[in-house]
């Protein structure tokens, strides 16, 4: 079955849509005049966060680490302009991003000359620089009215967006309205940047009728060959954003479950082995809201290690053992996430983890403060995530905690101005919603909700986007969404 050959109609929808068809009177006569309509029905698809399980700080000395997807999304709605409309926009209201592009002023010639054309199926491993310098112009007017600071940020995503755009698209690519919404906190550690990028790739060639699936009979290396496409495309775009992206951010949003990743040579890129099976768990990710500098961070610990060789050393070779510890743990057959007895092993390793962390001496009182609240209500297994010194914690929590427990650590957490999640750590990663309709319960003759342009811009906030489109429901997992997904 070829990759363009849709198993589940998305493709095959494409395909039939009319794109310039008659219209009609309501009596059903044809006029002579054709209607210029869209090139396809609006469509979403969407990517999750991360967050580092197990390794932070020893990953930077050629060590093992575990990141693994969590429940915080970014949904980007994708909706094609008539025929005669030939502008692009992107629209990022979570960060106050708007901009529209003529698509015939775009540089396209440079981008699909002769040495410079790239494909589907190729693989990108850096950026080009001619390419990089014909684009430029095209970014010069955007957010000309914002600070320098948050200008910058704008100008990362719509490079990220266009690099996408000129290398999959051509210059007969119809108008459309690409539209962002993410409930992944941003500059957090979470991987929001590749989020977004891994939602652009999946749309783009979805777009250009590259990806095959997704359905629940797709055979796993089919979906692994689908999920490797949308992968490589948004490492170009955490390139065009990040400039050197270790690449383990966009694999975790694109393929979901969680990542075993190791790089002892900083001139290559790093070993990265996949943890399919990983189970889905109950999480609380908690903000402190506390500024952090990871680069100050590292510098604590390289300090550290200078000074003390041989202690620091050993902290380093405990902490990747303690994730090669989980790795083994999660790949056990007896391995139960619903009981009590296989969560523990796992969350005595994140306690480890943790001490060891601190050891490093890159946490901070408000990190400890969240772990001393879960540990007083007895709910869960607590660390921090990332470089620490602030930034987030995250909490496995026990199987049935009761909801007076929970509710009291929420509500210090609240009056103690925390920023909290109750997510799922080990969720799918991209999926599509083709078409983008949902049932929520305000259905139309034809059994959904039509997601428009004006519902998901004005969705308010993470729990109104959740609300509106969200993966899941309030009864579940939505069935609308389709994931590729892979077992070992």
């Amino acid at each position: 079955m070829s990759s363009a050959q849709s198993v589940n109609g998305i493709t095959e929808d494409m395909e039939k849509t009319e794109v310039n068809g008659p219209r009609k009177t309501r009596r059903g006569i044809p006029l002579d005049r054709k209607q210029s309509t869209p090139m396809m029905p609006p469509f979403m698809v969407s990517a999750p966060g991360k967050v580092i399980v197990f390794g932070e700080h020893a990953v930077v000395y050629g060590k093992a680490a575990i990141a693994a997807a969590v429940s915080l999304r970014s949904y980007l709605l994708v909706t094609a302009l008539s025929k005669s409309k030939r502008t692009i926009s992107l629209r990022f209201p979570d960060i106050n991003l708007s901009h529209t592009w003529n698509l015939d002023d775009l540089p396209w010639s440079t981008f699909s000359q002769p040495g410079k054309k790239k494909y589907y199926y190729d693989l990108v491993t850096s950026l080009d620089p001619e390419l990089v310098a014909a684009m430029k112009p095209h970014l010069a007017d955007v957010s000309l009215d914002q600070p320098d600071d948050i200008r910058k940020v704008h100008q990362n995503s719509a490079s990220c967006f266009l690099y996408l755009l000129l290398s999959l698209g051509s210059q007969s690519f119809p108008g459309c309205l690409y539209t962002l919404r993410s409930t992944i906190p941003i500059a957090a550690g979470l991987g929001s940047s590749a989020s977004i990028s891994v939602c652009l790739a999946s749309a783009l060639l979805l777009q250009i009728r590259t990806l095959s699936g997704p359905h629940p009979d797709q055979p796993s290396e089919e979906a692994r060959l689908q999920i490797e496409r949308i992968n490589r495309w948004a490492f170009v775009g955490e390139m065009c954003i990040h400039g050197n992206p270790s690449g383990v951010d966009n694999t975790v949003a694109t393929q979901g479950k969680a990542v075993v990743f190791q790089r002892t040579d900083y001139s290559k890129p790093p070993r990265v082995k996949s943890l399919w099976n990983f189970p889905e768990l109950p999480l609380l990710l908690v903000d402190t809201r506390q500024p952090k500098s990871t680069a100050a961070e590292l510098a604590k610990v390289a300090a550290l290690k200078k000074a003390h060789p041989q202690i620091t050393e050993s902290i380093l070779n405990a902490i990747d053992k303690v994730s090669e510890g989980a790795a083994e743990l999660i790949r056990r057959d007896d391995f139960d996430s619903e009981e009590m007895a296989s969560l523990e092993d796992l969350g005595k390793l994140m306690t480890i983890n943790h001490g060891l962390l601190v050891a490093l001496g890159v946490s901070h009182p408000r990190l400890e403060r969240i772990r001393e609240l879960v540990d007083h209500e007895g709910i869960g297994w607590t660390k921090l995530t990332g470089a620490g010194g602030g930034g987030c914690a995250i909490t496995l929590l026990k199987p049935g905690v009761s909801q007076e427990r929970l509710k009291r650590l929420e509500d210090t957490l609240d009056r103690e101005n925390y920023r909290r999640f109750e997510t799922t750590l080990g969720c799918d990663g991209v999926g599509i919603l083709w078409p983008a309709v949902l049932k929520n319960g305000t259905e139309d003759d034809m059994g959904g909700e039509e997601i428009d342009q004006d519902k998901f811009l004005n969705a308010n906030g993470i729990e109104g986007v959740e609300e509106l489109v969200g993966v899941q429901g309030e009864g579940g997992d939505r069935e609308a969404w389709k994931f590729w997904r892979v077992e070992d």
